[in-house]
């Protein structure tokens, strides 16, 4: 493990931190195996009955993918990185057999709102931003999006963030259902640690078979196949290298619609 996740435990709650600051915690490849392995360690220690997922330093919980890993990939390599790193890596928490907390403090973009939306619960602070703007560098929410935002907000508003890109603040993440609660920054340590106690004083095995039940009865296999595939094709589309380009290059990018 290196220093780009950093886990703690403390009274059978486990904190995983993403810990890139200086990118505002965007996930590169080597973070994202990372990461998997972290979730891996603690879903199999006995001692943590409930995972706490951050990112360090201030203003940004994941600010999504780093764009500079897969600015390159064709449709293939596309698939290859959704498969493992995106999907497969979000899939994987979903299913943690453990309670899970997203405590975002600041920026949750892309692939910080999926892997979030991938968490049991979601804590914010007052400031937090929340959004899928994929379809602004040429690509779908891949994670998982998809799928995941629609069973919490419902197709409607999924789809107007989703096919917008919009970000929102805290506040509208509360009123549709995306964040469970908001708190000023002051408390909201304390707050998300309230949370992750409340989950530790459960029974576990009741609370593992009900994450399950309520995950089997969501019933997104298909979906999450077709957002997997359609995700790697556009990989391969000369607007999706117009977007990612421009956005490396700080510019608009001028899409033709193929």
């Amino acid at each position: 493990m290196s220093d780009r996740v950093l886990v703690e435990r403390s009274g059978g709650i486990a904190t995983v931190t993403v810990n890139r600051p200086e990118k505002r915690n965007a996930m590169d490849v080597p973070t994202r195996k990372d990461l998997r392995d972290s979730f891996e360690t603690v879903g199999e220690d006995d001692s943590v009955r409930a995972v706490i997922l951050r990112g360090a330093g201030d203003g940004s919980f994941i600010a999504g993918g780093d764009i500079d890993s897969f600015a390159e990939f064709d449709h293939m390599e596309g698939l290859e990185y959704a498969t493992k790193y995106a999907q497969g890596l979000y899939n994987y928490l979903a299913e943690l057999p453990k309670p899970t907390v997203a405590a975002v403090d600041g920026y949750a973009l892309g692939g910080g709102t999926e892997i979030a939306l991938a968490c049991d619960i979601r804590l914010a602070t007052e400031d937090a931003k929340f959004g899928l703007p994929e379809v602004d560098i040429g690509v779908l929410p891949a994670g998982g999006g998809t799928q995941r935002l629609v069973q919490v907000v419902g197709a409607g508003r999924a789809k107007e963030l989703i096919l917008t890109g919009r970000i929102i603040d805290a506040g509208e993440a509360k009123e549709i259902g995306l964040a469970n609660h908001v708190y000023p920054a002051a408390d909201f340590d304390d707050a998300v640690l309230e949370m992750a106690e409340s989950l530790t004083s459960k029974a576990p095995v009741a609370q593992r078979l009900a994450k399950e039940s309520i995950n089997r009865g969501l019933n997104a296999e298909q979906g999450l196949d077709f957002e997997r595939m359609a995700g790697a094709f556009l990989f391969g589309t000369e607007d999706r290298e117009e977007g990612m380009n421009a956005f490396l290059e700080d510019r608009d990018p001028e899409y033709e619609g193929r």
